[in-house]
């Protein structure tokens, strides 16, 4: 339809005209308000950044000499940073004779990450760096995944609190 007909028609029906292929010929435009446009794709931005996951990578130092309570409470750490979703850097800081045995770090190190297996996996194998030795894990279950059932857990808790049924959570759509 010609430009001045097409405009007409927008004045009377209190829209804009907004042209959305340019390069197709002839050009396409639409009749919308476009300012109420602007404001919805505003608000799907906003919430697409809500969702958004952070990688966070969180450093546990250990000694070689460590106690086993204390070891026990640095696994719960980590155990605690893998199910928020977080990578867990793990370092083993060697001083003065611990230097020349490294194969007990690398022995800690194992041990930590067969403790942790169900959760997380080596991202990066145990490897000396001057007088630390450092190994990454990362988590099996995306941020994403680990905020969402946070989220849940915390709306149960909720639920619970005042007395009401926790609610039925939404069921996954199957992906084919």
């Amino acid at each position: 339809m010609p430009l001045a007909k097409a405009l007409e028609l927008a004045q009377e029906y209190d829209l804009d005209l907004v042209e959305v292929a340019a390069n197709a010929r002839p050009p396409v435009c639409k009749l919308m308000d476009y300012g109420k446009f602007k404001y919805e794709s505003a608000m799907k931005a906003r919430e697409a950044r809500k969702n958004q996951a952070h990688t966070v990578i969180k450093e546990m130092k250990l000694r070689p000499k460590i106690d086993p309570h204390d070891y026990d409470t640095k696994k719960g750490h980590v155990v605690r940073f893998l199910k928020q979703g977080d990578k867990v850097k793990i370092t083993i800081m060697f001083r003065g004779r611990e230097q020349s045995r490294p194969e007990l770090g690398f022995r800690l190190l194992q041990r930590l990450a067969e403790d942790v297996q169900d959760l997380g996996f080596i991202e990066s194998n145990p490897k000396q760096d001057g007088r630390n030795m450092i190994m990454v894990l990362g988590p099996h279950k995306k941020k994403t995944e680990a905020m969402a059932e946070a989220r849940e857990a915390q709306a149960a808790r909720k639920a619970e609190r005042q007395g009401v049924a926790p609610a039925e959570p939404a069921e996954e759509h199957a992906e084919a």
